[in-house]
């Protein structure tokens, strides 16, 4: 028999293996989106809501064994019967991994439901949350964020690609959101943006004269002041650090002193403040802090100082994240029309909701430019500057 041909066939099935198992996470995820809004499944998925409490012990056994009979067993039959059939009609041997995939669902399931198992999925493991939300594969905390921040989001089983579509990867409905620089063109657009999707915005500005709608609060503030925001920002859920200065052309000393005191040290210090917040296990799962480093990062801005003091905090961010105790995304801006720069090319509004829609889809690094060389530049700019930072520092902690 021909070896190479052998492992081609094995390959193959091998491959359709993985793809039914893909096809039965789907399906997990079809039946738990039906769940929460067609009214047949509604009344039974409420009772596996009902089940747990904040640290995921077991609220109820009586709930929770009709839980697992009403929705996790016909869940997880759902998932058997669609691979079930996929392997049966086409008649490929691979396509069986995936029915052996949902047996290992269905058989725990129908175990608990009966009270023979107690022992819960890792999702649902009781205890303090330990890691951050997964990207792309669903842990502890990513699930927690289903049962007790939000319901109509995070509602993936264990691959996140469906919640990614969705823009369910996070919920910023009734989310305190703090926003620096909200006075200009990118902070005013970024605060509307954030109104709508129904967060509860503070406006943060060093402005006398900036005005906001009725429903944000305003908060005025000084470069050098940042310690005195530490109690308010105990309460805040996502602060997004947008402030900066363009000195442009300008190289005096003032000028050094002011880029990298507004647009490194100033935004360092309250990053900072805010991830001393993180101070409960909910927090990990909660709180984000978003950091507008800029394009400048690994492209040009025509503006040295500009360029060398928002490089210098897109160094020491990617330092933090190593040991962060919450998210922190990295928002990666091209040119757009504002005070800073009169002549950009993109319009605030746009990058706004741009901003908001890949967070939503639980982008790390969000990504808004007109230039193609970014996307591919800086993803690779940032894993390896990672991995060196990773490979020859050490956390205290």
């Amino acid at each position: 028999m021909d070896l190479r041909f052998l492992f081609s066939q094995l390959l193959v099935q091998f491959l359709l293996g993985i793809s039914a198992i893909v096809l039965a996470e789907l399906i997990r995820d079809a039946y738990h989106l039906a769940g929460h809004y067609w009214q047949p499944l509604k009344r039974f998925h409420n009772l596996h809501h009902k089940a747990y409490r904040p640290d995921l012990t077991i609220a109820s056994l009586e709930t929770y064994q009709r839980a697992q009979l009403y929705n996790d067993v016909p869940e997880a039959m759902a998932m058997f019967s669609a691979t079930t059939l996929l392997a049966g009609l086409t008649q490929m041997p691979g396509f069986w991994l995936g029915s052996l995939y949902s047996l290992v669902f269905l058989i725990p399931a129908l175990a608990r439901s009966q009270g023979l198992l107690l022992q819960t999925d890792v999702t649902h493991k009781p205890g303090d949350l330990i890691d951050l939300p997964k990207p792309w594969i669903v842990n502890r905390t990513y699930h927690w964020r289903h049962h007790f921040d939000q319901p109509n989001a995070y509602f993936c089983g264990h691959f996140t690609i469906v919640d990614k579509m969705l823009g369910t990867s996070l919920a910023l409905k009734d989310k305190v959101v703090a926003v620096t620089g909200a006075s200009g063109a990118l902070g005013q657009a970024l605060v509307a943006e954030l109104t709508r999707q129904g967060a509860r915005v503070i406006a943060l500005t060093t402005s006398e004269n900036a005005q906001f709608d009725s429903k944000v609060e305003v908060l005025r503030w000084q470069i050098g002041a940042e310690e005195e925001l530490r109690s308010r920002l105990q309460k805040v859920d996502i602060f997004i650090l947008n402030h900066g200065v363009n000195v442009h052309s300008d190289r005096s000393k003032a000028a050094i002193q002011t880029s990298y005191e507004v647009n490194t040290f100033s935004t360092w210090k309250l990053a900072e403040l805010f991830l001393e917040t993180v101070t409960e296990s909910s927090h990990k799962a909660i709180k984000e802090l978003w950091i507008n480093t800029s394009e400048a990062e690994v492209n040009p801005a025509f503006s040295p100082l500009y360029e060398l003091s928002k490089r210098t905090l897109g160094d020491l961010i990617t330092l933090r994240r190593l040991d962060a105790p919450c998210i922190i995304r990295k928002l990666i801006l091209g040119p757009f029309k504002s005070q800073l720069n009169p002549h950009g090319v993109m319009s605030a509004p746009g990058i706004a909701w741009a901003i908001v829609a890949l967070a939503k889809r639980d982008f790390r690094d969000i990504i808004v430019t007109i230039n193609p060389i970014t996307y591919a530049v800086f993803p690779v700019k940032e894993a390896l500057q990672s991995l060196y930072f990773r490979l020859f520092t050490r956390s205290n902690s």
